[in-house]
């Protein structure tokens, strides 16, 4: 009795029809004989799985381990520097893809990581103008995508902040009294800050004209 068990094994299974009972020897491959489900696909389409590779994938001899641990090195660097460490790894993420777009399972996959984490991670960075939010053709999913010049947006976004710093500082200096210790350090950043507020236009006009010289 105990080796026609061992022979024989039951195996239930679901189809479109309902519950039915279906037999294997031991040791057969349980999918062998029924054809095998593709994600997505309705019950009963015969179809073949179409790839899902979207155009701009990356190239196949690329090694994923190396750049995962690349995504959160550079990652680690720019927490480092004030940049919180989930949409730093989505960022970075977006960065190492060849067109700078990815879904978010696709950012999910590259990262090992929830869809809720992401979720979070992309709505920063679009918060802060660094990623962009586009409907998939023939899909309800987004993707998400960085600038092509996104070094020359990062900055364009600290120049803004710094002209707000600049503003609420000179309203602390009038606050702290003119002349007074803690007044004068608030004046000395303000005139830092528009300082930068007049020059930092006339650098990104010159990597503008460098740019378009080296295309």
């Amino acid at each position: 009795m105990i080796r026609y068990i061992q022979k024989t094994l039951k195996v239930i299974t679901e189809d479109q029809n309902g519950w039915h009972v279906q037999t294997r020897e031991a040791g057969q491959d349980p999918g062998a004989g029924r054809p095998r489900h593709r994600p997505g696909a309705e019950p009963g389409d015969r179809r073949p799985a179409r790839s899902q590779e979207r155009p701009g994938a990356e190239p196949g001899d690329r090694n994923p381990e190396a750049v995962r641990r690349f995504i959160e090195r550079f990652a680690t660097v720019l927490g480092e520097a004030g940049f919180p460490q989930t949409p730093a790894r989505v960022f970075v993420a977006l960065m190492t893809s060849d067109d700078g777009l990815l879904t978010a399972a696709e950012l999910g996959g590259i990262l090992r990581a929830s869809p809720a984490t992401v979720s979070g991670g992309v709505r920063y960075l679009i918060q802060v103008g660094l990623v962009s939010r586009e409907s998939e053709p023939g899909s309800r999913r987004h993707r998400y995508r960085i600038p092509g010049d996104v070094w020359y947006a990062v900055m364009r976004s600290r120049d803004k902040m710094f002209t707000r710093w600049a503003d609420v500082m000179r309203e602390g200096a009038a606050i702290l009294g003119p002349g007074s210790p803690a007044a004068n350090r608030m004046a000395e950043s303000v005139a830092y800050f528009e300082f930068l507020d007049e020059e930092l236009p006339k650098l990104f006009t010159r990597w503008l004209e460098r740019r378009a010289g080296a295309g």
